[in-house]
């Protein structure tokens, strides 16, 4: 299989990704989507794209499954390493809204990844289609409606109080409701199958900083947009105000809710390009 190579299919196109510190302090992404690999139920001899793969360890588990698979991300970094731990498996480095394949695969698979596939969401699905075959399936789980609501409404607030408006913030992440992501899915060419929109609180055990380790990873965006010199401020601030909610007990857990679902490519012309 090969990709066109034409920027980010993670993060948008963000200023890149710390893929060691993501392996030590947030396995629990991949731990998490572990039991998405039942749902995918590779089989020996499919072709598989692994979309947004991260540091390649679901890649390679659908690899050790007998499956031929592919893993593409938009970061360069998480590529790189990717393919220093799992030197036998193929990535490639592409953007989710323009990725191409030799042939076609059997299924497309993604965890954690579709909601930093911001923008036109609707170009990553017709990418996604035409990589299928005709009954090909696609399997994900990403962030939906109110996912992290808890933690950006703090660092909204936490920046507010230094004088920057919602406005000045870059929201980085696609959370649709589920009725929006089943409806392109539909006019993407697919009909959905299984779907399932839940509450899922996770664990921050393995961040030493708790939740001022999860904004560094992920909430950038935010604290770009503080003041010059006050980005420390703005997260102890955000720490502060969800401590209550989020780490009653001393241990922090983040207010995730996913969408999780499995969409079957139809047999139509419905795939044109978008």
């Amino acid at each position: 299989m090969t990709s066109r190579n034409s920027g980010a299919a993670r993060a948008g196109g963000g200023a890149g990704w710390d893929a060691g510190l993501y392996d030590r302090s947030f396995g629990f992404v991949a731990a998490f989507g572990s039991d998405m690999l039942d749902l995918l139920a590779p089989e020996a001899g499919e072709r598989i794209v692994d979309l947004g793969c991260g540091t390649g360890t679901l890649t390679a588990a659908i690899a050790e499954r007998g499956a031929e698979v592919i893993g593409i991300d938009g970061d360069a970094a998480m590529v790189e390493r990717a393919r220093a731990l799992h030197p036998a498996l193929a990535f490639e480095h592409a953007d989710g809204r323009d990725f191409a394949i030799e042939g076609t695969a059997d299924a497309v698979f993604s965890n954690a990844a579709l909601h930093w596939m911001k923008e036109e969401p609707a170009q990553v699905i017709a990418c996604v289609a035409r990589a299928l075959r005709p009954g090909g399936r696609f399997v994900a789980e990403m962030g939906a409606h109110r996912n992290v609501r808890i933690i950006t409404d703090a660092l909204y607030r936490a920046l507010a109080e230094e004088g920057v408006p919602a406005e000045a913030v870059d929201f980085p992440w696609y959370f649709p409701r589920t009725s929006r992501y089943v409806a392109l899915l539909e006019e993407g060419g697919f009909d959905v199958v299984q779907l399932h929109y839940f509450a899922r609180p996770t664990p921050l055990d393995d961040c030493p900083n708790g939740l001022a380790d999860w904004i560094a990873m992920f909430g950038r965006n935010f604290t770009d947009a503080a003041p010059p010199g006050r980005a420390q401020a703005v997260v102890e601030r955000t720490v502060a105000l969800t401590r209550a909610r989020l780490c009653p007990d001393g241990r922090w857990v983040t207010d995730y809710t996913r969408l999780r679902f499995v969409a079957v490519r139809t047999a139509g012309d419905e795939t044109a390009a978008v």
